[in-house]
């Protein structure tokens, strides 16, 4: 049943109240409506999730999407978003809370058994928006069992890289120019550009111009490889287990989150991890903060179903049972980590600081697809054999955020605050 239709029965029921009429039948027709649920998690993943939804006895239907962003925009244009969402993208989240197309959780769960940044960045004067029901560990490097690497730059034949996605390509490149940022820069200035504090114009500042020249010399080194990092899947080809294990001999290094785990499937158990400051170009290998990301749940309904879903799934008992089930990470203190001794290792380095949530999640949509765009650019000009011409390119991003700026669109709901040290 559609909102449009939901709207149309409550009419007739509110007639129907009037004139004595039937009204039972329909109302519980309405409450077993199931929660309409949007998410990006496909596959076994989605199969993981669903399963300890139903644990919860509400009904749900569940779609998974890469392509979120444009599901999402078209459902909430045509009026009939879905009852819950959950995604990384808290500047698009922070745009609907300020339309007024968010309900606040507030009283939803409790924010203290979440750790920054993640709650951080959950908050707006008064209210609460959305909560982390899935945290991840950039600023990491995979490897093979076995193969581990030096303490020191690769060169990009070592590299497993692949831009491709269903939705928005280009993102495994912005994630190598946040961690080159943070790791030769430290917290205060990321969260500074990722923020886009003071009146610095940060996309033409040094040290992001630094990383990205830093990040467009290693593409160089190699246009064959650079071409075909451009339009190789970031899951592998044809998605099968992952590009550190599916990819060619010589790629022994893949600088992805640790949501990878599930890209490996039955290889998982022969990956390994390390810090990836060592290994980045031009670096001085030391390791001045991790950058993390979180899957978000936020509720476009009133429905008070809806509301208790989130309630139960950000839960401590609900997160645990997420965790253990599809073997997640989660932002909830309380939750036990439990696993092999990768997964502990990064549960333990989500709860340490500096920690950084990734910076183009917080960006407003605009700026995010800039930096995409530019990040693609960038690939396309090494494999050509060209110049990638940084300076120019960091400056098309920069007018996207003057006109941001401009706009004064002070959003009240968008992250205050990006980096924790605790």
């Amino acid at each position: 049943m559609t909102r449009r239709f939901r709207m149309l029965v409550f009419g007739v029921v509110m007639l129907l109240v009037a004139a004595g009429g039937m009204v039972v039948v329909w109302a519980q027709h309405d409450d077993e409506e199931p929660v309409t649920i949007l998410g990006t998690w496909t596959a076994g993943q989605a199969e993981q999730f669903e399963s300890v939804l139903r644990g919860f006895g509400i009904p749900f239907r569940y779609q998974g999407t890469a392509a979120q962003r444009e599901v999402l925009l078209s459902k909430v244009q045509a009026g009939e978003p879905p009852d819950i969402v959950i995604m990384p993208g808290l500047g698009e989240l922070a745009e609907y809370a300020d339309q007024g197309l968010l309900e606040p959780l507030d009283d939803l769960y409790d924010p203290r058994e979440y750790g920054a940044p993640w709650m951080a960045a959950a908050s707006s004067p008064g209210h609460v928006y959305w909560v982390p029901v899935k945290a991840d560990l950039k600023s990491i490097v995979w490897y093979r069992e076995g193969r581990k690497p030096d303490a020191s730059p690769a060169p990009l034949k070592s590299w497993c890289i692949g831009m491709g996605d269903d939705g928005a390509s280009g993102w495994p490149g912005t994630d190598w120019v946040e961690d080159l940022v943070l790791q030769r820069e430290g917290p205060e200035v990321y969260e500074k550009w990722a923020l886009g504090t003071g009146e610095a114009k940060w996309w033409r500042s040094d040290p992001v111009r630094t990383a990205w020249e830093a990040w467009a010399g290693l593409l160089r080194q190699d246009k064959e490889a650079a071409g075909s990092a451009l339009l190789t899947d970031h899951r592998g080809a044809p998605h099968g287990n992952g590009l550190l294990f599916d990819g060619p001999d010589e790629c022994a290094l893949e600088h992805q989150g640790s949501f990878a785990l599930s890209f490996y499937r039955d290889d998982a158990r022969h990956a390994r991890l390390t810090d990836s400051a060592p290994l980045l170009p031009e670096g001085d290998g030391q390791v001045r903060g991790r950058e993390v990301t979180g899957d978000f749940a936020a509720l476009f309904s009133d429905r008070p179903e809806a509301g208790e879903l989130i309630e139960r799934l950000a839960s401590r008992e609900g997160q645990q049972k997420w965790a253990d089930r599809a073997g997640v990470f989660s932002a909830n203190r309380q939750v036990t980590p439990r696993g092999d001794a990768v997964r502990g290792e990064i549960a333990r380095r989500l709860r340490e600081g500096p920690r950084c949530l990734d910076a183009s999640d917080v960006m407003a949509p605009a700026v995010r697809d800039a930096f995409y765009e530019a990040v693609l650019l960038t690939m396309a000009r090494a494999a050509a054999g060209q110049d990638p011409g940084v300076p120019d390119l960091l400056q098309d991003v920069q007018r996207v955020q003057d006109a941001q700026d401009a706009q004064g669109a002070d959003s009240r709901a968008a992250p205050k605050t990006v980096c924790s040290t605790r």
